[in-house]
């Protein structure tokens, strides 16, 4: 862990010396106005915090310390993480270092998978995945040594030793959970020669014969690593980790976040949509019926899953990612193509649906990840949270080793009553 810990310093240094610049020039400097609309709409658009792992660009995407989708996408978790940690790739020794130090964490302890057995069998994937890392609280490193009075300027150096803790146990945990749940419940143990995403494809047990889905696994864990600090599960985490509360409080907190219907759902919400058209025409529904369909979803009032963004406005770059892989390995599976008329018939569409009023019709990552998913046999649709989980946990923890590292405080913003809003109104 040297390596890394190192380039971590050193990356902290560097943010705190612009913070402390930034500070003393421009502490009073209006970054933008409050409106009425940000209190009542959920804040959203409100630049409210700083987030230096990650930023999308309306236009672009999503940029890592910098990096593009099109210049991360090929990368495998592991070098995501340390990108998101120290702003860069790791070089072939830092990577080996890593590796090595997340295979000797790997291991679950047992009484977790007593814990998760006793659950009754309805229980949700993404509930045990939650209480499987909350469960490990009593693990943390940093919670021992805060009690034992570490100085603040080390709390960053034990929120990352509990951070690989952490992200060691990802793939064995969700794998447990879904053998529990889905298959015959006997656990595959973790390789130390592999790495996550292919210790997560072997654990699993699902389709170790085409080596495609264990690129799907890697392309999968990549793109959803980490979007800027604001969303809801990025955000519960750094809120939560800002009263010290140590990286598997945190975690879980966020995961519970990510659990929501607008959030982390949203995959499956679009698969859904998917096999209702299957339902309604077959599986080789033509674009035409596709078409129809989308519009007669409009008419009834309802949206279509996975089109629009609230911050992008142009095609998600994850999912022209996953379009490509689509391209490359399943082109003839039933659901990609399905996807693929749906890009086609949906923009044009929502472009012109009553007067263009849509601010973003093109499709997100959610349009097509749980699509691709399916196809490689993962069937049961509760489980693809969990993969998102996995996922954007590395941001997690990345976002708040560097907050403890730059001595942030606790998010606390101040609320109003609607008399209190009445008063600041009043006049205008």
């Amino acid at each position: 862990m040297k390596q890394l810990e190192a380039k971590v310093n050193r990356r902290i240094t560097n943010l705190c010396k612009e913070i402390t610049q930034i500070y003393e020039s421009h502490q009073d400097h209006v970054i933008g106005k409050i409106t009425v609309k940000h209190l009542l709409g959920g804040m959203r658009g409100l630049k409210a915090m700083v987030c230096n792992t990650s930023f999308v660009d309306p236009h672009q995407g999503l940029f890592i310390s910098g990096y593009s989708v099109a210049e991360f996408e090929a990368k495998t978790p592991e070098e995501i993480f340390f990108l998101l940690c120290t702003g860069e790739f790791p070089n072939d020794s830092e990577l080996s270092e890593l590796k090595e130090e997340l295979a000797e964490r790997a291991e679950v302890p047992a009484y977790v998978w007593t814990m998760l057995k006793s659950l009754p069998q309805e229980t949700h994937p993404m509930t045990m995945f939650s209480m499987g890392i909350l469960a490990m609280e009593g693990e943390s490193v940093f919670k021992k040594k805060y009690l034992a009075g570490i100085p603040k300027s080390d709390y960053w150096k034990y929120t990352l030793k509990d951070s690989l803790n952490l992200i060691a146990k990802l793939p064995s945990l969700a794998a447990g959970i879904y053998k529990i749940l889905f298959m015959n419940g006997r656990l595959i143990p973790p390789d130390a020669e592999l790495d996550m995403a292919g210790n997560l494809t072997k654990m699993l047990g699902i389709n170790n014969k085409d080596k495609s889905f264990a690129d799907l696994i890697r392309l999968y864990l990549v793109l959803h690593c980490d979007h800027e600090g604001g969303n809801v599960s990025a955000f519960t985490a750094r809120v939560v980790n800002s009263a010290l509360s140590n990286i598997f409080y945190a975690t879980s907190a966020g995961l519970n976040g990510l659990a929501g219907p607008l959030h982390g759902l949203a995959n499956q919400v679009c698969l859904h949509f998917i096999t209702r058209i299957h339902d309604q025409f077959g599986l080789d529904a033509s674009k035409e019926e596709v078409h129809l369909f989308v519009l007669d979803t409009l008419n009834s009032g309802n949206v279509i899953p996975g089109y629009g963004h609230a911050v992008l406005r142009e095609t998600d770059p994850r999912f022209t990612a996953f379009m490509r892989f689509g391209e490359n390995h399943c082109s003839d599976s039933p659901y990609f193509k399905t996807v693929k008329k749906l890009f086609e018939v949906t923009p044009p569409i929502l472009k012109n649906y009553k007067g263009g009023k849509i601010a973003n019709p093109w499709p997100n990552v959610d349009a097509i990840s749980g699509s691709l998913l399916y196809h490689y046999g993962m069937t049961h649709y509760d489980f693809y949270t969990v993969m998102f989980g996995i996922s954007r946990t590395l941001g997690f923890c990345a976002q708040n080793i560097i907050a403890r590292g730059l001595n942030q405080p606790i998010i606390r913003p101040k609320s109003i009553t609607n008399q209190g809003l009445k008063g600041l109104t009043k006049g205008l």
